[in-house]
């Protein structure tokens, strides 16, 4: 990022690939540089701060592609005439060279994604994928257990790209994991409107899992009851509840189907809904989602 009093020049000194023209150094900077490797033109300003934001995304962009693509900075109000001449009317403007031509650009401060791929089509191919390692990465740590590294990963994450649906889940259930509910609610809370994706929902799903849990309390007298009188649904279905909020998986499992085999209308169809809203919260990825659907749908259709 841009430094309080810096301008794209001074951000520049990135192994050749960013640099700074002028008038004179256009020809050799952008129209010849460009017949070896496609040139990224940043016409921009001091004054303009949709340029300040744009020129950043730009840099992060251009690092990534690792010499494929490179790009110069020209301040307008120094040097108006190129950007004049090619009929540039307002900033930040990107345009692309390639072979001593301009051949493709764009206007305004765009997302960091519309600049990949805005690059990605110059040069034909994809980019590293910066965030979607970071979250892998993440993600590892939750599975493994370290809730709070997780949640400096996806929170590290957010700070670049604050609506990144998938790292706002992450974090969510990374808060979910050490226990603070509070604070994942209002991880949620912040995804885009409109925002409608299985990520978020499985947070969700997650979240009242925990509340219901937290209200059943203690196990053990539900584990009595149940192996006093296997026919108390309603104890197992509890027990069940608190064993999956616990991590417990296989056995909520196997006390859900329980009570799907012995009967199935049982509180409207609660344990075969209880299951549907495990299978979501645990992602339909999960070892537990696979077997229990197979298992429920070996119950329902036999």
């Amino acid at each position: 990022m841009l430094a309080a009093g810096d301008t794209p020049a001074d951000a520049a000194a990135t192994d050749g690939l960013i640099k700074a023209t002028t008038t004179q150094t256009f020809m050799a900077d952008v129209v010849q540089a460009s017949v070896a490797t496609p040139v990224l033109v940043d016409f921009w300003a001091p004054w303009c701060g949709p340029c300040r934001q744009l020129t950043p995304v730009l840099e992060k962009v251009v690092k990534a592609a690792a010499g494929k693509v490179r790009l110069v900075t020209m301040n307008i109000d120094e040097h108006p005439q190129i950007a004049g001449q090619l009929g540039i009317q307002s900033i930040p403007a990107v345009i692309a060279f390639r072979r001593g031509q301009p051949i493709d650009g764009f206007m305004g401060a765009l997302p960091e994604s519309q600049v990949q791929a805005f690059v990605e089509r110059m040069i034909g191919e994809e980019l590293p994928d910066e965030a979607s390692d970071l979250i892998a990465e993440a993600e590892g740590a939750l599975e493994a257990g370290d809730a709070a590294g997780a949640a400096e990963l996806f929170a590290e994450l957010l700070v670049e790209e604050p609506d990144n649906v998938a790292a706002i889940a992450g974090l969510a259930r990374a808060r979910i994991a050490a226990g603070d509910l509070a604070s994942a609610k209002e991880t949620l809370a912040s995804a885009p409107e409109g925002a409608n994706d299985p990520a978020l929902a499985a947070a969700r799903a997650q979240i009242e899992l925990a509340e219901r849990a937290a209200a059943v309390g203690d196990l053990a007298p539900l584990e009595v009851k149940v192996s006093a009188d296997p026919a108390d649904h309603q104890s197992r279905f509890d027990l069940a509840v608190g064993l999956a909020a616990a991590g417990l998986r296989k056995d909520a499992l196997d006390h859900l189907l329980e009570i799907v085999r012995r009967d199935r209308a049982w509180n409207e169809d609660g344990a075969r809904k209880e299951l549907v809203k495990l299978f979501e919260a645990w992602g339909p990825k999960d070892e537990h989602t696979i077997a229990g659907r197979k298992r429920l749908s070996s119950l329902l259709f036999a």
